[in-house]
């Protein structure tokens, strides 16, 4: 396997790892924090991280950059989750949203006419099958929250189909500036009418959500550059287990047996794509 290709794998990992921390720091805050006040904060640390760093040169390079069009998907396909996540269970949202990798494993073949190899559709596939078994969803019905879950799906994977055309021209600290330029001017919005003064506590953690999802947006879109979506697209299954250790963890949910058996054929999934893109390379080579 090309060292591009396992570092993208290695990079995505991570994010989806650091996302699912993310998430557990938000459901810590939900019960004190409005979540667009959740949300402010979290673009606004990662905004002024990024303006430290790459200070007037990255403004300028920010404004003229090409990849509005996909960071427009990406806001979208984050408020719609957020939407869908306040009205259905987790289990429910969780395994809808979760039809992105196959969409965008789909979108790779037909947009980026990527090679999408027997092995890689396997591997999205069990992966999805995984999600099914573990998340167990009963009685789910048509409803607008249900749809909004698949519309965040498909923005999703959209968006990390056009920023693997987009990435390859362009820094990783620009694609994490814009997004979070178009978040803050969205929330900051909201926050007006919302605001609820936080303690120490809650700063701390609101400060936390920040420097971890800018590390989490940070490693996707570095990932994005290094390997194509469809070898990505099936590691984003891995954050389900992640999930589901930090519940065991934070809040002690203990997983069922269905839990136990989704989780390891989510891990199959990942463990596919390794050995068939390492088989690859040897019989390239």
């Amino acid at each position: 396997m090309k060292n591009s290709v396992s570092l993208g794998i290695l990079l995505t990992t991570v994010a989806y790892m650091a996302f699912t921390f993310h998430d557990a720091i938000i459901k810590i805050l939900t019960s004190s924090i409005p979540v667009w006040q959740i949300l402010f904060f979290r673009s606004l640390t990662i905004f002024l991280g990024c303006l430290a760093y790459g200070r007037g040169k990255l403004v300028r390079q920010t404004i003229t950059s090409p990849i509005v069009k996909p960071m427009i998907l990406l806001l979208c396909a984050w408020l719609s989750y957020y939407s869908a996540a306040s009205r259905l269970q987790l289990a429910e949202v969780t395994t809808l949203y979760y039809a992105a990798p196959v969409v965008g494993t789909l979108l790779a073949w037909v947009i980026l006419k990527e090679e999408v190899t027997p092995a890689r559709w396997l591997a999205v596939g069990v992966g999805f099958v995984g999600v099914l078994i573990a998340c167990n969803p009963v009685g789910l019905t048509i409803s607008w929250p249900v749809y909004l879950a698949l519309q965040a799906a498909v923005l999703w994977a959209s968006a990390m189909v056009l920023l693997r055309k987009t990435s390859l021209h362009e820094k990783t600290i620009v694609q994490l500036t814009v997004s979070n330029v178009f978040f803050l001017a969205l929330t900051g919005l909201a926050v007006l009418y919302t605001w609820q003064t936080p303690d120490m506590t809650q700063l701390a953690l609101l400060i936390a959500t920040g420097i971890v999802a800018g590390c989490a947006q940070f490693a996707l879109f570095e990932g994005m550059r290094q390997a194509p979506v469809s070898v990505l697209a099936p590691f984003e299954y891995s954050s389900l287990v992640w999930a589901f250790l930090l519940g065991y963890l934070i809040w002690a949910d203990i997983p069922t047996h269905n839990v136990v058996v989704g989780a390891a054929l989510i891990l199959s999934a990942g463990l596919i794509i390794i050995v068939s893109e390492r088989l690859r390379r040897r019989a390239g080579a």
